[in-house]
């Protein structure tokens, strides 16, 4: 098999993509496959009615799972993407229960469909009173900068610190609560031979902030099936916001990454857009992945067509070659 034969099999396409669109599980995953994927992502958007069409046809080989996104399956009686629905920062302790119930469905799930990664979110910073980022978000609705000079902008930047400090001091109270949720899923990951990617997030309140990222998925030591999960065009719009390095973050966390969600970012800041169209260096990016190591899932826009689709593979192909 050629090398550009291997890359072409590594990449991955989410579900997010079409899962609202079909009442069959079978079918989704054909028509991922009819577009030239053999690999794909069960997102957190899979309704229970999807599940036995997903496993005939992973049974059937017609895809491959490369990774499984919390939560999924959806909890019963969801039927629309609800990742965050249960916080493992949360002050109920029935909420952590729930929490911790059904990301061990889905570690089992993932376990089921072939795969050993499962993405997960890490909950968020809490405010008693109104958010600190309501005078940000107004700062943004009310002047006109665009979002490439948000960085430059001295007045945005005085609003953007001082809010970020309050939800700084604010999730100090949230991670001891989050490293213990964390803590109560390891064995139970390990056992079912899962890594958990904790993913890097586009919120400013949730958790792991950018700045403590690094140092709290390095906090489990060698061994943990906790590991890192970048969101390219999450890591892009905080890079926008100035909040971190893209390259730099790569950088920080490649010895903990196991897997990438491949997606740009508009100049006017949105994201899962087609790949090459918008601002993110795909090519800075490549320099990160490993293709044997890595689950790479181009997780892209319902809105989309099949065409940009396509596009964004074919980008993607031509960056890793």
């Amino acid at each position: 098999m050629s090398y550009l034969s291997q890359v072409e099999d590594s990449l991955a396409l989410s579900t997010c993509c079409c899962s609202h669109r079909f009442q069959d599980g079978y079918a989704m995953l054909e028509w991922m496959a009819n577009l030239g994927f053999k690999k794909v992502e069960l997102s957190h958007g899979i309704s229970i009615n999807l599940v036995p069409g997903i496993l005939q046809a992973v049974e059937d080989n017609v895809v491959g799972i490369s990774s499984v996104h919390n939560f999924c399956p959806l909890p019963f009686g969801m039927n629309s993407p609800m990742p965050n629905i249960f916080k493992p920062t949360s002050s109920s302790q029935r909420e952590i229960s729930l929490w911790k119930r059904y990301t061990e469905e889905t570690i089992k799930f993932s376990n089921k469909v072939g795969s050993n990664k499962v993405v997960i979110h890490s909950g968020s910073a809490w405010f008693f009173f109104q958010s600190p980022l309501y005078k940000l978000m107004n700062w943004l609705e009310t002047n006109e900068t665009k979002e490439s000079e948000l960085k430059k902008d001295q007045e945005f930047l005085k609003v953007r610190d001082k809010s970020m400090a309050k939800v700084k001091r604010a999730s100090l109270r949230r991670y001891e609560r989050l490293k213990e949720s964390f803590q109560s899923i390891e064995e139970f990951a390990r056992n079912h031979s899962v890594e958990l990617g904790v993913e890097n997030r586009e919120g400013f309140t949730e958790l792991p902030l950018d700045a403590d990222h690094a140092e709290f998925v390095q906090s489990f030591g060698d061994g943990s099936p906790i590991s890192y999960w970048h969101d390219t065009g999450h890591a892009e719009i905080k890079a926008l916001y100035g909040l971190l390095d893209h390259e730099q973050r790569l950088e920080e966390m490649k010895s903990y990454t196991i897997g990438f969600h491949l997606h740009d970012v508009s100049e006017s800041g949105d994201d899962h857009q087609e790949i090459g169209t918008g601002i993110i260096d795909f090519s800075m990016i490549s320099r990160f992945i490993n293709k044997e190591e890595h689950a790479l899932v181009l997780e892209l826009s319902p809105k989309l067509s099949e065409d940009a689709i396509k596009r964004s593979k074919d980008y993607m192909l031509n960056c890793l070659k």
